[in-house]
């Protein structure tokens, strides 16, 4: 019955793949609830402090080089089944170290925890979020990520709903550091589905007999070695550092906007949870309706240049309109492009590439990458603004560089797609006839 009501909105080609999607979904529901409760807690403290951005994001950065040669040391010694669960206990622990030090700290030590704070949430959020998508792109194919990838992203999606809802009704009523306890249940639940998903399902395309319980190849450096050595994984790199760029501009635009607007720290936080609602909710109409059919239909590489043009276009209306409700605008409809189409598009990508890449060489693009991006891009608005540009002037000047976005997205697109079918036909020549 279930598979019947599903049916109507996910193309299913066999039994197993329902249970597998809906696993995944939950997995990412949770993993997105307690995100999102941590969420605004980090932008209300982007906003506080925001004339250090430059330097927190730069201490962000090289924090994240060291913890994704970490994590991929881990990978080559355990299997899937446990470093995933093991990476999000590890942030389980974390928080309740951050809990204490609110709680028996004094109260002069508060600025310094919440940049700490601010430095671990950054990493957090992308991790948490990288070795999900890693897992689901190790247990399905290409094929399946294309059907399946946007219905699995509604739990996600779902999931930050949920979490900014929380965060906009206790936001006002708590003391910050509750929430902090409250973001460790979810945690913990999506551990468990994470394992589940690991004993239940196998290696995509290759599914070969126990490869799913050995270690990784490779060790701690190699998933970044395979980046440079891979111009398919370099345009994916490219991708990911041109998006950082367009989302920086976002990011510290809306910390000086609305830390103009607005001077309370909670009314702060709880308008940004509001965002963050209304996001959620445009994106699963993106997921549930949209995403697979429009990969479908224009493939890989169109999916994902849509949304870097649509940047290029609300940068040049921000530039001319540079107001609060203006950035809003713009922010809500790319982050809701971004995580409703451009990021399942995305994760397909990397269904095609060995298990040392889905896991390593992509920690390292979305983790490492991503965090150098963002130190780039904030020491860049850092200069436009000391040099006397205005908030406009900065959007016009990103708008070319979102455009050239959009191309590098449609040239990876395509050949992702080349290399699925090069995959599918070796699959089919490695089969057995008779």
């Amino acid at each position: 019955m279930l598979r019947s009501l599903l049916g109507w909105v996910v193309d299913f080609q066999d039994d197993t793949e329902p249970k597998g999607m809906l696993q995944a979904a939950a997995y990412g529901f949770f993993i997105m609830f307690s995100y999102y409760i941590l969420r605004a807690v980090r932008d209300e403290i982007s906003a506080e402090d925001r004339g250090n951005l430059q330097i927190i994001w730069t201490v962000v950065f090289f924090v994240m080089i060291f913890a994704v040669q970490g994590y991929s040391w881990i990978a080559s010694r355990y299997s899937r089944g446990v470093f995933v669960p093991l990476a999000n206990r590890f942030f389980i622990v974390c928080l309740i170290g951050f809990w204490a030090s609110l709680v028996f700290l004094p109260e002069a030590s508060r600025p310094w925890i919440d940049r700490v704070f601010y430095v671990w949430t950054s990493v957090f959020a992308l991790f948490v979020v990288t070795v999900f998508w890693g897992l689901v792109a190790d247990c399905f194919n290409n094929d399946q990520g294309k059907r399946l990838f946007g219905f699995i992203a509604i739990g996600s999606s779902v999931g930050g709903i949920v979490g900014s809802a929380v965060t906009a009704y206790l936001a006002v009523r708590v003391p910050v550091f509750a929430l902090l306890l409250i973001s460790c249940v979810p945690l913990e639940i999506a551990s468990w589905y994470a394992g589940s998903l690991h004993r239940n399902f196998g290696t995509g395309s290759v599914r070969a007999v126990g490869e799913a319980d050995r270690p990784l190849a490779g060790d701690a450096w190699s998933g970044m070695k395979a980046v440079f050595a891979s111009p398919y994984l370099l345009g994916i790199a490219g991708f990911i550092a041109l998006m950082t760029f367009a989302s920086t501009i976002l990011y510290f635009a809306q910390s000086d906007l609305v830390y103009a607007a607005m001077t309370d720290r909670g009314e702060r936080t709880a308008f940004l949870a509001r965002i963050d609602l209304v996001v959620n909710v445009l994106t699963i109409l993106f997921e549930l309706y949209l995403t697979a059919r429009i990969i479908r239909w224009l493939g890989v590489g169109v999916t994902l240049a849509l949304v870097p043009a649509a940047v290029a276009v609300g940068f040049l209306v921000l530039g001319l309109y540079p107001t609060l409700w203006t950035l809003v605008v713009v922010q809500v409809i790319y982050r809701a492009g971004r995580y409703g189409l451009a990021k399942p598009a995305r994760e397909v990508l990397f269904t095609v590439v060995s298990r040392e890449e889905k896991y390593k060489s992509k920690a390292f693009i979305d983790a490492a990458v991503y965090r150098g991006g963002d130190l780039v891009s904030g020491w860049a608005y850092a200069g436009f603004a000391a040099v006397g540009l205005t908030i406009g002037s900065i959007a016009l000047v990103a708008a070319p560089l979102a455009a050239v976005w959009a191309v590098v997205g449609l040239r990876i697109g395509r050949r992702g797609e080349t290399l699925a079918t090069d995959l599918a036909a070796a699959s089919e020549e490695a089969v057995p006839v008779g």
